[in-house]
């Protein structure tokens, strides 16, 4: 093989990966699996996609190598293949809020208009945390909270906030969170919770960030509250 055909061959394989990264629904799947494993069905549901282009979507990432699966009987789990497509997932990301304007005026105008105040960073959220005067609610899915949450939060999915406001202490600060800094869970749950009165804020990362990040995090179910 001579130099340029390397070359050639080379490059071949790096644009299989970015064609792989090249649809957005293949991006909210990578964005999905970064919470935990998940089967055909439940990344359908999550994306708003059938079962079918969920599957062609997922064979995309896997012939290209970034997600790989297992079996459990009849059911088939998908799961990132390395932690380094994550790390890729946050390159493209960074490169895109940097070098597109556009991606800055649609954070502002969404977060802007839903949640209104700054959001909380990780080391403050760690501090008011740890000195009690913030309880942590992770919004995500249960099935999301059980692959890892941060330590002490409590799992109250935002579909159930509503309905469960009264275990979260009206005197206390709430920072709410889920998958990461473009998820628009926390945004919905902070919305509601300052309409009922609430002093709460958003987590300005999610449950990934902050677990590469090295803080505290438990894998299971926690006990709830304790008012």
């Amino acid at each position: 093989m001579k130099g340029k055909e390397f070359k050639d061959a080379v490059f071949q394989q790096f644009a299989r990966v970015a064609a792989a990264f090249a649809s957005p629904k293949r991006i909210e799947i990578i964005d999905v699996l970064a919470q935990g494993e998940r089967n055909v069905e439940t990344l359908a549901s999550e994306t708003g996609l059938s079962i079918a282009n969920t599957s062609r979507h997922l064979q995309v990432l896997k012939a290209s190598g970034l997600v790989a699966f297992r079996k459990e009987g009849l059911q088939v789990f998908y799961r990132l293949a390395d932690p380094k497509v994550l790390d890729g997932y946050r390159a493209l990301r960074e490169l895109a809020e940097k070098r597109l304007a556009e991606v800055d005026r649609l954070v502002r105008d969404f977060f802007g208009g839903v949640d209104g105040m700054e959001p909380v960073g990780r080391s403050e959220l760690l501090k008011r945390a740890r000195k009690g005067e913030a309880v942590v609610v992770d919004v995500r899915p249960r099935e999301e909270f059980a692959a890892g949450h941060i330590t002490g939060a409590l799992s109250i999915p935002l579909s159930m906030l509503e309905k469960r406001l009264s275990e979260i202490p009206a005197e206390r600060v709430v920072v709410a969170y889920c998958r990461g800094p473009y998820c628009v869970l926390a945004a919905e749950a902070v919305k509601l919770l300052r309409r009922r009165g609430y002093r709460a804020f958003r987590l300005r990362e999610g449950y990934p960030e902050w677990r590469d990040g090295g803080l505290p995090v438990e894998i299971g179910s926690t006990p709830a509250f304790s008012k």
